[in-house]
């Protein structure tokens, strides 16, 4: 049986680079040659344990690739096909599916809902740090990528850039609205930018990291905050003059920023929250108003399927956004482990990560 090279959860500590055997193809899947790939904080929440995945899985979720082989049943689509797939694979006919939930995707339960059931690459079946990746679904989840977008320029959109996009979209932020992002992270930069597109006039990014709170400056925020020299919570009330922002995001997933998301709000503002968490939250009973404040809180797990990524890949082409600058650093599949150590120990001023063959 022909192999491939795979990085796979041996346990919590441990990611390694194995052969696998390359995946036979259903009627219904597409095998994708991988070009490039990334590592998500949500991979490296998995190596940590703090997320639980099978031993043996193929970690992974965002890939950039060529159509290899189709499955009998897949139309609309070529061999030799260059193609994204969002880290969200639904099945598209499921009952949350068809409500618009697709990352909650029950496809095969007698109620067709299923949480993060979406979610499958890297967390129920084998993911894209890998030579190949076998693609459920094809029909619902290819989107092939325009003439002239490259690799790294479309690299974001499978999770990243869905899941800040999505943020602000969940928060329903308006035209003249003032947004805060708390962490400037790879989705926390997204969440900035996609507030920025929505329409928001005053958009504060919040991070202790100064390569970071530039890159936020790039990427549409009008103030940064260094939460390592002022009280972030204190600043934001400063600039709103005491008022707070209309829409809160959190994007790290740690109760000091959900909390702070909370304490920024004005009264009926919605906080938008991305983070993945690893405790149980609190909320502190004044900052919420003993719950008569009005407040929204959203939560959401990035948005897949084929028609968001060709939306996203629209707002690359047509010049909306440019995320390629938070590709900082590159490696081969042979050395993912490295890239791993690297990317989960945040050196070297690290964002994103592009891996190829």
């Amino acid at each position: 049986m022909p192999k491939m090279k795979a990085a796979v959860f041996v346990e919590p500590g441990r990611i390694v680079l194995e052969d696998k055997p390359i995946p036979a193809v259903g009627p219904l899947d597409a095998l994708v040659r991988v070009t490039t790939t990334t590592i998500c904080g949500t991979d490296v929440h998995i190596l940590k344990g703090e997320y639980p995945v099978a031993k043996g899985l193929t970690i992974g979720h965002e890939p950039v690739g060529v159509i290899e082989k189709l499955g009998s049943a897949v139309k609309g689509y070529q061999e030799g096909q260059r193609v994204i797939a969002g880290a969200i694979t639904p099945s598209g006919w499921s009952n949350a599916c068809l409500c618009g939930t697709c990352s909650q995707d029950g496809a095969g339960t007698a109620h067709g809902w299923k949480p993060m059931g979406g979610w499958k690459f890297g967390n129920t079946i084998d993911g894209c740090q890998a030579e190949y990746v076998l693609v459920p679904d094809a029909m619902a989840n290819l989107a092939p990528v325009p003439d002239g977008l490259t690799d790294e320029q479309v690299l974001m959109c499978p999770d990243i850039m869905s899941t800040g996009f999505s943020g602000a979209e969940s928060a329903d932020i308006r035209i003249g609205d003032s947004v805060a992002v708390f962490a400037q992270g790879p989705i926390g930069l997204c969440a900035t930018a996609g507030a920025k597109l929505s329409g928001a006039s005053l958009v504060i990014g919040v991070d202790r990291l100064p390569d970071r709170l530039r890159m936020a400056r790039q990427m549409g925020a009008d103030h940064v905050v260094d939460s390592s020299q002022v009280d972030p919570v204190e600043e934001i009330l400063r600039l709103t003059g005491g008022r707070g922002v209309d829409v809160a995001i959190e994007a790290l997933g740690t109760q000091q920023t959900f909390e702070a998301c909370l304490r920024v709000l004005r009264p009926g503002g919605t906080l938008s929250s991305l983070g993945v968490y690893s405790t149980d939250l609190k909320i502190p009973l004044g900052a919420f108003c003993a719950g008569l404040g009005d407040h929204r809180i959203v939560t959401t797990l990035c948005p897949g399927g084929k028609e968001r990524m060709r939306r996203l890949m629209s707002v690359i082409q047509g010049g909306r956004v440019d995320l390629g600058a938070m590709v900082t650093h590159r490696f081969r599949l042979d050395d993912i482990e490295a890239a791993y150590e690297l990317f989960g120990h945040q050196r070297d001023g690290v964002l994103k990560v592009a891996i190829t063959p």
